[in-house]
């Protein structure tokens, strides 16, 4: 059952109650389609049409709207056939067949082959850290019809089905082959797809507004929806993303109804919401998210462990719960590189993040550095609350033990822009930044893309460890789920001396939506298939 959140703090009130601007000016102009239009403000602005270089979960979204899956992940950690039928493998576990359902069919009409899926399968497993180790265990994909494909192992693999189903970003969407052919490091910019929904690409005004509309040839499967598996049944003619960096001015917008539901809430702002009796306020997500610091392995200063180390020594999860959650009841200290309440989250080394700060000892290890108050880049996304605050308690502590930190601070697109960037900050890098994953993106080796150590190949801040890598190797190979504890508790700590990034806290992200609307699938992701509006 949903649960409404209630308790939370009224800090921030009075700005929103003061708020002169009307929201209605943001909507100025004409309705732009008949039928049934939901208006959702998202996250983010959505700058990169493609999920598979960026694991921005706004784009992630994006994908989920227009394109389609070969497996899904349902909230009970299953993975489900979604473009599949049927499959089979072979007694000696090295040949998975698969076979597609009928109807499959992408946005320009053409129907979806088995050509298709391999491309884009090839493609994702070349950027995901799911897909490079899936990639590694195949020895070829082929294609026995059109309907048909056969993937190859060079050994047993037991996790092929969790790869393809994965449920967060990257996700193996399937594309066009014609799409899906473009380099895995060039962003593509045509969103055709096959999923429930078709963007409007001539409708969109980047900083401004996404444009979707339902998919009518689309064939939903007849399971009723669970996370992303299930039946997609869309039940609105038009969706609007529309994107209102001012928070007061999105609370608004809501209030009034000129917008049906807004993905993300922020703290100080659920007084000012959850007082309207026409919106709901509430948490669709079971697991909650983890929050992270992120260095540049690449670049000075955060290239010498003493200069992470000193970062590790100072931080305390408790200031970053309350400062992106607001209450305790929504905010909490994980200290593990799995997400907290999962198989693999345990306390190896974790003592550096539960015991009491030392600036004395994070000084020394500055000065052991050779740090010579170079300059520091810390990016922050002032529209993304849960970015900023984050930053916001981090300028502090890098203030405190000396640093020359600048907060480099934009909209989140353009810090998802910037962090691809490898040169030094004076040619426009970075030094650190935070983001969030939820809670099934880091629950496991296999998942967590932050703690590989696979330096071109990591994540963004590209880290070289090789015995995370080694322990990496060690836990897929693991034959049970004990032994695999056990790696994970070798690579938390390892992970606690080499610091590839530091986890700051676990919460819940609420989101508000209009009473009229109904089918809001709990999840980790947000989906808008089963939502109806009256």
């Amino acid at each position: 059952m949903r649960k409404q959140i209630t308790g939370w703090p009224r800090r921030g009130v009075a700005l929103a109650c003061g708020v002169a601007m009307a929201a209605s000016v943001v909507f100025a102009g004409p309705a732009a389609a008949q039928g049934k239009v939901l208006k959702f403000i998202p996250e983010a602005d959505l700058r990169i049409l493609d999920p598979i270089t960026t694991t921005a979960y706004i784009t992630r979204n994006h994908g989920y709207m227009v394109y389609d899956v070969l497996f899904a992940t349902d909230s009970k950690f299953q993975v489900q056939p979604q473009m599949v039928d049927k499959w089979e493998v072979s007694k000696d576990n090295l040949t998975y067949t698969f076979t597609l359902r009928d109807g499959l069919k992408f946005h320009d009409g053409q129907p979806v082959k088995s050509a298709d899926c391999i491309a884009s399968v090839e493609r994702w497993a070349k950027r995901d850290v799911f897909g490079q180790r899936l990639a590694e265990m195949t020895e070829s994909w082929t294609a026995v019809n059109d309907k048909t494909f056969r993937l190859k192992l060079k050994k047993p693999f037991p996790y092929v089905l969790e790869a393809l189903g994965k449920p967060s970003s990257n996700v193996p969407f399937i594309m066009p082959e014609r799409i899906a052919k473009t380099d895995a490091s060039t962003a593509i910019t045509d969103p055709t797809g096959s999923g429930p929904f078709k963007m409007l690409k001539d409708q969109w005004v980047p900083g401004n507004k996404v444009v979707y509309v339902k998919n009518t040839d689309y064939v939903p499967r007849k399971e009723p929806p669970s996370w992303g598996a299930g039946g997609k049944v869309v039940k609105v003619d038009r969706v609007e993303w529309i994107y209102i960096p001012d928070a007061a001015t999105a609370a608004a917008a809501l209030n009034s109804g000129e917008v049906d539901w807004w993905q993300q809430l922020p703290v100080d702002l659920i007084p000012v919401v959850a007082k309207n009796k026409d919106v709901k306020v509430e948490s669709v997500d079971p697991l909650g998210s983890i929050g992270l610091l992120r260095f540049n392995h690449l670049q000075p200063p955060f290239n010498n462990v003493k200069m992470r180390q000193a970062v590790l020594a100072v931080v305390n999860q408790n200031d970053y719960a309350i400062a992106v959650a607001g209450d305790a009841k929504n905010g909490k200290p994980c200290p593990s590189y799995f997400t907290c309440g999962t198989p693999m989250a345990n306390t190896a080394g974790s003592e550096a993040l539960t015991g009491k700060r030392d600036f004395d000892r994070a000084k020394a290890l500055v000065k052991e550095s050779g740090y010579k108050g170079e300059k520091i880049i810390l990016m922050s996304a002032t529209d993304q609350p849960i970015v900023h605050s984050q930053a916001l308690v981090t300028q502090d502590i890098l203030k405190k033990i000396g640093l020359n930190v600048e907060l480099a601070a934009s909209d989140w697109g353009t810090l998802i822009t910037r962090r691809g960037s490898k040169e030094p900050i004076e040619k426009g890098g970075w030094s650190v930044f935070h983001t969030w994953f939820v809670g099934p993106d880091i629950t496991t080796p296999a998942l967590n893309s932050p703690l590989r150590g696979a330096g071109e190949k990591s994540w963004f801040g590209w880290p070289t460890d090789a015995k995370l890598e080694e322990l990496r190797e060690a836990w897929f190979n693991a034959p049970t789920q004990a032994d695999q504890k056990k790696i994970a508790e070798q690579m938390q700590a390892r992970a606690f001396e080499t610091v590839p990034y530091i986890p700051t806290a676990q919460f819940i992200i609420p989101t508000a939506y209009r009473t009229n609307l109904s089918g809001v699938i709990i999840s980790p992701v947000t989906f808008i298939w089963n939502v109806e509006k009256k």
